[in-house]
């Protein structure tokens, strides 16, 4: 435990050092210019009179309503709340409890993770363990909540985790898969080993229950989220930070060609070759178009630690990647928490924050041409904001949102973004 909290001494010291470092470095170079145009739907806000607020998740249905998943306390209450809106683009309706009174959630810096399709919705989170002690505070069981009546209620949770350790199981992704498979990975230190290990499941059964859990690989660090996507091809790829030998921190991927059951060794993305001796807590985000090309967006400091956030795209299934493309290009800001959406036609959308002295940024960069070439960065958020997210539908609607800062409370704005036509080649010409 003494552990973590080094972790977050680091991470602070890393951040300040960073960003007083990016006020003299040349900027990064400017991005090709890109043919790209969007039309913004207009901004939703939703205001929260609570006493903290962690989150949101966002996803989009094929009727382009807005889904949000988040975390409230307040006077020692802890909530996993649900809301849909009530209409393509908003305004959200009434928040749903997912936790029962007596369950008490894992307060924890990350959302809870989101997956709506139809009136299934699904949401994975914490729950402070049963047996946790003041020697093991951070203790957590994973849990899968599911709706079938569009978020109106939700039925019991399910436990994801199948050890009976009395240890973190946290840092969990969701996806489903084009065949309604439930697919779950998260950080899990089940063995006891100094560094944990990323450890999946399924479900295959619409969340009824679980699969044995399967550990992907080790090393892992542990505190920076799991990603997990598929293909239109059924191939099923997790993603995470990796510790090499010498502190090295590199964003690796992972792949199933059996649906999830089993996977292959994992893959350096960008060859960052990052020495960090801790926890840097900024997750890597995945997705894929219809003809089958992966893209990853992460964060890093590299050899020369000049934080910045990269693009890279593999198109043989994970095996290989192209050269990374760095996205950020201010010269005066900290960019952070990178996550990207991809529609079907490999048009993307990158949010992440961009971190100042005494402001937070939200910003976002566009491709219609499957990430040949990117838009300038574009500013969103009107006041202090962060955790910025990003979802798509298979009609090519993105749905981003994030937390702004203002008194009295929280708020947190969606808006929903369709970009312009698609200008790439047909695969057979690339």
């Amino acid at each position: 435990m003494m552990h973590l909290r080094r972790i977050a001494e680091t991470r602070a010291a890393s951040c300040a050092a960073s960003i007083a470092l990016l006020a003299v470095l040349a900027a990064p170079p400017v991005l090709a210019e890109s043919p790209a145009t969007f039309q913004l739907g207009p901004k939703v806000m939703t205001e929260h009179k609570v006493k903290s607020l962690v989150g949101p998740s966002v996803q989009v249905d094929e009727q382009g309503r807005v889904s949000l998943s988040w975390m409230e306390e307040d006077k020692d209450v802890r909530s996993v709340l649900y809301a849909r809106s009530t209409e393509p683009g908003g305004p959200m309706g009434p928040p749903v409890r997912i936790n029962r009174p007596e369950d008490v959630p894992y307060w924890r810096q990350e959302a809870p993770a989101l997956v709506v399709q139809g009136e299934d919705v699904f949401v994975t989170w914490g729950l402070a363990h049963p047996k946790a002690t003041p020697q093991q505070p951070f203790a957590t069981e994973l849990r899968l909540s599911r709706s079938n009546d569009g978020g109106k209620t939700f039925q019991a949770s399910v436990l994801v985790n199948d050890d009976p350790g009395v240890i973190q199981h946290t840092f969990d992704a969701l996806h489903r898969d084009a065949e309604g498979r439930l697919h779950l990975s998260w950080i899990d230190g089940r063995e006891g080993k100094k560094d944990p290990g990323t450890y999946v499941a399924r479900s295959l059964d619409q969340g009824q229950t679980i699969t044995k859990n399967a550990k992907v690989d080790e090393g892992t660090c542990v505190c920076c989220r799991t990603a997990i996507t598929s293909g239109p091809d059924g191939m099923v790829y997790v993603a995470w930070r990796k510790i090499f030998e010498g502190n090295v921190r590199e964003t690796v991927v992972a792949r199933s060609t059996n649906h999830g059951e089993t996977f292959e060794d994992s893959v350096i993305v960008g060859q960052d070759k990052w020495v960090f001796p801790a926890c840097p807590h900024r997750p890597a985000s995945m997705g894929v178009d219809r003809q089958g090309r992966l893209y990853v967006v992460w964060y890093t400091e590299g050899t020369d630690e000049i934080p910045a956030v990269y693009l890279a795209y593999s198109d043989d299934r994970g095996r290989t990647f192209s050269p990374k493309r760095q996205l950020n290009v201010s010269k005066n800001t900290f960019p952070d928490h990178p996550q990207i959406a991809v529609d079907p036609e490999g048009r993307l959308v990158v949010i992440w924050e961009e971190q100042g002295p005494v402001k937070r940024d939200v910003v976002m960069s566009v491709s219609t041409d499957r990430g040949a070439t990117f838009a300038a960065p574009y500013k969103l958020n009107e006041k202090k904001s962060q955790t910025p997210v990003v979802a798509v539908n298979a009609q090519g609607v993105f749905a981003m949102a994030w937390m702004e800062h203002g008194m009295p409370g929280h708020k947190v704005v969606t808006q929903t973004l369709k970009l312009s036509a698609v200008t790439v080649a047909s695969e057979s010409s690339r």
